[in-house]
């Protein structure tokens, strides 16, 4: 699926954000303006402290920030209260972090299952829609295993079909593929591009550049601002 450039899915103007800290406060995003095509698979890159996940955090939802707003289907996120911002996320948006963040005592399936339970399906539908993006990721024989019994590789890719099982509009990316080893960083790039090929705006905060030329367009971030960005 291609970008509908006519179709904005996130807008960001004049964002700032500031982390308390001594002496002074430490400004993490400084007046950022970003606009994001729906369908877009687009990589944020930048060195450690750039701002690359404070721009994910703060575009998401999951911070407040101190200036400027973020348009999201309709909803300027930095006026919005708390249950609203929630009620978001949880319907139009999902996460990958470099931890899959996955419940150890529950097995996959479950895992998968579990935020969709919360959110008011039906617990055999969202069994049998967790089941089926597990096949998606190729773990459908691991459906039934807990976490443990996993490589960090596989963790990740039930984390992918988590992500994705609600097919949100939107997916945040936070270095993915930071704690896996090089094949199976390819194997979780190629998953994220090829679901990002269903229809979803994809966002992936990465150090690595060479998993960043692989999507639509990159930009760079250096103490808290957008200062450069390559298509293609």
């Amino acid at each position: 699926m291609g970008i509908d450039t006519d179709r904005q899915v996130l807008v960001a103007s004049g964002v700032v954000k500031s982390y308390p800290s001594r002496p002074e406060a430490v400004i993490a995003l400084d007046h950022v303006d970003l606009t994001v095509g729906a369908g877009e698979f687009l990589a944020v890159t930048g060195v450690s402290g750039s701002g690359k996940t404070s721009l994910l955090n703060c575009l998401s939802g999951l911070d407040r920030i101190d200036e400027g707003s973020v348009m999201l289907a309709g909803v300027d996120l930095a006026t919005a209260d708390d249950k609203t911002r929630t009620d978001l996320r949880g319907s139009t948006m999902g996460f990958v972090f470099q931890a899959p963040n996955l419940l150890s005592v529950f097995s996959a399936l479950e895992n998968v299952a579990l935020p969709m339970i919360l959110g008011g399906t039906a617990p055999a539908d969202a069994r049998r829609d967790a089941r089926a993006a597990l096949e998606r990721v190729g773990l459908g024989h691991r459906a039934d295993q807990m976490p443990g019994e996993m490589s960090g590789g596989e963790q990740q890719r039930v984390a992918i079909a988590r992500a994705f099982v609600k097919k949100p509009r939107i997916v945040w990316a936070d270095e993915p593929t930071g704690n896996l080893d090089s094949a199976s960083a390819e194997v979780v790039m190629d998953l994220l591009r090829e679901l990002h090929l269903d229809g979803a705006t994809l966002i992936l905060v990465t150090h690595d550049l060479g998993l960043a030329s692989r999507t639509d367009r990159q930009i760079e971030m250096r103490d808290g601002r957008v200062i450069g960005a390559h298509v293609g």
